[in-house]
């Protein structure tokens, strides 16, 4: 997983978050994060929906029973940067409250269906939408 994260890491930096392949068209950032027990600042390329103002990312780890280690490490370090695009901008992440989690996160199931997909094979009750706010 860390070699490919690499990859998309590379060619998104390189065309300005545009990426081919399977991303073509697809919104992803560029998430940094701190370990929570490492200290250790680690980036993930997430999928992302555009807020007012803002962005939600989505703790799907492909439908696994488990949140991904980002999630953690957000929760335990919110302070942080994205990349999206060419700019880098920092940025505050909560969890969404109910209200927030349901639209948000329907609207992700009905643009990017594959999101369904997850929330289907999961055991969780609810994959975390996470809200990073501009700071």
């Amino acid at each position: 997983m860390s070699d490919w994260n690499t990859k998309i890491i590379e060619e998104f930096r390189e065309n300005d978050g545009e990426l081919g392949g399977n991303f073509a068209g697809r919104t992803l950032l560029l998430l940094h994060h701190t370990g929570a027990r490492s200290g250790v600042e680690r980036v993930s390329p997430l999928a992302y929906q555009q807020l007012d103002p803002g962005w939600a990312v989505f703790a799907s780890k492909g439908g696994a029973d488990t949140n991904p280690a980002w999630f953690h490490n957000l929760m335990a370090n919110p302070e942080t940067v994205v990349e999206i695009g060419s700019e880098t901008v920092d940025v505050r992440a909560r969890l969404a409250d109910p209200g927030e989690h349901e639209s948000i996160w329907e609207r992700q199931k009905r643009e990017v269906p594959v999101f369904a997909e997850y929330e289907a094979k999961t055991a969780r009750k609810q994959i975390p939408v996470v809200i990073l706010e501009p700071t």
